[in-house]
C-alpha cells in the first residue's frame, strides 16, 4: 500500500504551483494513470513519490508519502546522460541485486519482455538501441529488483505494437499497485481503473486535481456529462437572471419617469412611488445575492488551438519521394535488404515495425534525401528532440528567426494557444517536459509553412487529451506526411498507407488496430 497525503509542489524559479494538496492511496490491484496536459506536473509528481530529492533542484515540496515498508520501482521518462554512454551489461551492473540473480532468472525476465535470453549481458552501447529497446531494458532491471509498487513514467514510449500489447497484459495481470503516466490512449483505456487528473486553469494561474476510482473511459464520459450538465444549468440560470433584470429595469424606468412627471400637489402619489422605487431597489439587491450563488460555468483546461495553413496543398500527381537503397544498415549490421518507398502528393504514410528494425534509421535517411529538395518545404521531427532543439534556449528564442516585434508577437500568440504561460515561454527548454518540447517542434513546422512532414513518433509525448486534436490537425494537413508510429489511434485515423519494416524490407500492410 502507498499513501500520499496533502502533497503540494511549487516551482522554485517562478513560484508557480505545480500540484496543490493532492492526497490518494494505492491498494493492491490498483492501476492508476496520471493524466493532464503537457507541463501539468505528472512526471514531477512521480519523481517526488519515488524520491523527493529528484525534484529538490527545481521544486519546493510539502506533504507526506507513506510506503509501509514497500519497495518502489521507478521507470523515468529519460535515461541519464551517463547511462546512455554505458553498455547494456554496465547498466545492469549498476543495480545492487544484479549479481544475486542467476542467468536463468535474467533470461526469464528478458523473455517476458521479448528480449534475447542473454540481453542483459550484451556489450552493445545503449546509445545504439532503439527507443523501445531502451524502455524494455529499464523494465527488465526494475523487475529484477522485485519491487512491491511500480511507478512508470511513459512506459509505452517508443514500444512497438507487440510490446504495447505485452505491456497491457503485464499491467492488467500485476497484483502490485501501479502508478503510471502514458500518452497512449489505447493503453490507458485497456488498463487504468483509477484516474488522477491534474489540470492548470485560468491561464495556468490555478491548479486542480480530480481523483476518480473509475476506468478511464468511464471517467471521461462522466466528466463530459458533468461538464455539460453544469454548463447547461449555468446558462439556464444566466438566462433567467437576464429576464429578471430586464423586467426590473423596465419597472425602474417607469417609476423614475413617473417620479419626474408627478405634480407637487400629488404628495400621496409621490410617497407611493418612492415606496415602489425602494421595493425595486430591494428586488435588485435580492437578484444580486442570487447571482453570487448561481452555478458557475465550468473551468477546464483550454484545448490547444493550432493548425496548418489551409492553403498548403500538394498535387496528387506530384512525386514527393521515390527512394530506394540496396540495404539498410546500422553500425555495419544489415537490418533489411533492398527496400524502396514511393510517396505522392497529399499521401500520409506510416511505417510500423518491431523495435530495433531500423525505422528511425530509415527516417534519418529520408530526411537527408528530402530536406535539400528546392521544390519542397520539408520539416523533420526526430524521435530525439535534442537533434533539433537547443535546450539552452527558451521556446521564444529558438522559434524566432528575425527577432522583430511582429514575429515575436505572433510566436507568443501561438505559444499561448498551446498553453504556455508567459514564464514558460522564457524558460530554457531543458526545464520543459517532453510534451512541451514536442509542442515547440510541432509549432515550428506550422510556422515554417512546410508541405512535407517527416515525423518520428509524432504523438509519443502529447497527452491523451491533446492527442485527438493533434491527430485531427495532421489528418487535415494538405501536404504529405511520412511517419513512424506505434500509436494505434494515430495509425487508424491519420495514415492512408501503412508499411511494415522487417528483415524482408518494406511491405504494405492492412491493419485492424
Amino acid at each position: 500500500m502507498l499513501q500520499i497525503q496533502h502533497v503540494s509542489l511549487v516551482h522554485r524559479k517562478d513560484l508557480r504551483t505545480i500540484v496543490d494538496d493532492v492526497s490518494f492511496s494505492l491498494q493492491p490491484g490498483d492501476k492508476a494513470v496520471v493524466i493532464g496536459e503537457e507541463g501539468d506536473g505528472k512526471s514531477t509528481l512521480l519523481k517526488w513519490i519515488y524520491d523527493p530529492a529528484l525534484v529538490h533542484s527545481y521544486a519546493q515540496a510539502s506533504g507526506k508519502r507513506i510506503l509501509h515498508g514497500n519497495i518502489l520501482g521507478y521507470l523515468p521518462q529519460e535515461l541519464t546522460k551517463a547511462e546512455k554512454e554505458m553498455t547494456i551489461y554496465e547498466y545492469y551492473c549498476h543495480s545492487p541485486v544484479f549479481f544475486d540473480r542467476t542467468p536463468k532468472e535474467m533470461a526469464h525476465i528478458a523473455g517476458k519482455l521479448s528480449l534475447p535470453a542473454d540481453f542483459c549481458y550484451g556489450d552493445q552501447p545503449i546509445c545504439l538501441l532503439s527507443g523501445g529497446e531502451k524502455v524494455k531494458m529499464q523494465l527488465a532491471r526494475i523487475l529484477m529488483e522485485k519491487p512491491d509498487i511500480l511507478l512508470l513514467d511513459e512506459p509505452s514510449n517508443d514500444m512497438d505494437i507487440d510490446a504495447l500489447q505485452w505491456l497491457e497484459q503485464f499491467i492488467n495481470q500485476a497484483s502490485m499497485p501501479i502508478l503510471f503516466v502514458s500518452h497512449d490512449e489505447r493503453l490507458i483505456e485497456n488498463t487504468a481503473n483509477v484516474v488522477i487528473h491534474l489540470e492548470r486553469l485560468m491561464r495556468g494561474c490555478t491548479v486542480r486535481h480530480t481523483i476518480a476510482r473509475l476506468p478511464y473511459q468511464d471517467y471521461i464520459t462522466q466528466r463530459l456529462a458533468n461538464l455539460n450538465k453544469q454548463t447547461q444549468l449555468a446558462q439556464n440560470e444566466e438566462r433567467e437572471h437576464q429576464k429578471q433584470m430586464e423586467k426590473l429595469y423596465r419597472i425602474q424606468q417607469q417609476v423614475e419617469y413617473q417620479l419626474k412627471t408627478i405634480t407637487r400637489q400629488n404628495a400621496s402619489g409621490g410617497r407611493l412611488l418612492k415606496k415602489k422605487m425602494k421595493a425595486v431597489k430591494s428586488m435588485e439587491h435580492r437578484f444580486d445575492r442570487q447571482q453570487e450563488n448561481r452555478t458557475e460555468l465550468p473551468h477546464t483546461e483550454q484545448a490547444i488551438m493550432v493548425s496548418f495553413d489551409d492553403a498548403i496543398r500538394l498535387p496528387a500527381g506530384k512525386r514527393v519521394l521515390d527512394y530506394s537503397t540496396e540495404a539498410l544498415t546500422v553500425a555495419g549490421r544489415t537490418l533489411a535488404p533492398s527496400l524502396s518507398l514511393r510517396v505522392m502528393g497529399g499521401e500520409k504514410v506510416c511505417i510500423i515495425g518491431r523495435n530495433g528494425c531500423g525505422k528511425s534509421t530509415l527516417m534519418k535517411l529520408l530526411a537527408q534525401e528530402l530536406l535539400p529538395r528546392p521544390d519542397l518545404k520539408v520539416c523533420y521531427m526526430p524521435q530525439n528532440y535534442e537533434e533539433q532543439l537547443d535546450l539552452s534556449q527558451s521556446p521564444l528564442e529558438w522559434l524566432s528567426k528575425t527577432g522583430d516585434k511582429e514575429e515575436t508577437t505572433q510566436i507568443r500568440t501561438y505559444l499561448g494557444s498551446m498553453r504556455y504561460t508567459p514564464d514558460e515561454m522564457l524558460h530554457p527548454m531543458e526545464e520543459l517536459s517532453g510534451g512541451q518540447k514536442a509542442k515547440i517542434l510541432f509549432l515550428s513546422m506550422i510556422l515554417s509553412g512546410a508541405n512535407v512532414l517527416l515525423l518520428d513518433e509524432p504523438t509519443r509525448n502529447f497527452s491523451p487529451l491533446s492527442n485527438p486534436i493533434i491527430r485531427q490537425v495532421l489528418k487535415n494537413f494538405g501536404g504529405s506526411i511520412i511517419s513512424v508510429s506505434h500509436d494505434r489511434n494515430y495509425i487508424r485515423e491519420v495514415a492512408d498507407t501503412v508499411y511494415e519494416l522487417s528483415e524482408q524490407g518494406l511491405q504494405q500492410v492492412r491493419t485492424s488496430l
